[in-house]
């Protein structure tokens, strides 16, 4: 066979896409002595000729061993229910932690909505007006703390820029 060939059906061979009559080929080639082999079907000639050394050792025969099957002795019912009482007992903690979270969840719900629902609550409006002015002064008042400390801010950067210039 030539050489040509052979290296074809070896690369099918490690591709996995060789048929079994390939297969056959390749051993029955690799078996018979060939001298003047090539070096890249040299490094396959070993592995077939293990293949065909392996193929007459017999393979060794076992006793079929019975195993006897013991049947393990049925429980009433009542032993299994109780058997496994922690199963039952994480299912009824889930369950009442669930319902908890649900009712707390349900009352941050309804806070929330009675504070949004509530109604002004001035009847007259010059006591609202009243109130609106005490809040829009203490808002007034706070801005200008804020203000004050910007303009002590503006005089230090106007310092550091004259420090700088300099």
């Amino acid at each position: 066979m030539e050489f040509n060939k052979i290296r074809e059906l070896l690369d099918r061979y490690w591709d996995g896409t060789s048929t079994l009559e390939e297969e056959e080929a390749l051993r029955s080639f690799f078996s018979s002595d060939q001298a003047d082999l090539p070096a890249d079907l040299k490094e396959a000639q070993p592995l077939f000729s293990y293949f065909a050394a392996e193929a007459d050792v017999p393979m060794p025969v076992f006793p079929d061993i019975e195993i006897p099957v013991t049947r393990t002795p049925e429980r009433p019912v009542k032993q299994l229910v109780w058997q496994h009482w922690m199963k039952y007992a994480a299912v009824v903690l889930v369950a009442v932690g669930i319902g908890y979270a649900a009712r707390q969840a349900e009352a941050r719900h309804d806070r929330i909505t009675a504070a949004l629902s509530e109604q002004d609550t001035f009847d007259d409006p010059e006591k609202a007006f009243a109130v609106t002015q005490k809040a829009l002064a203490l808002l007034s008042r706070n801005l200008n703390k804020g203000t004050a400390q910007m303009q002590k801010l503006s005089y230090f950067n106007e310092a550091t820029e004259k420090i700088k210039a300099n």
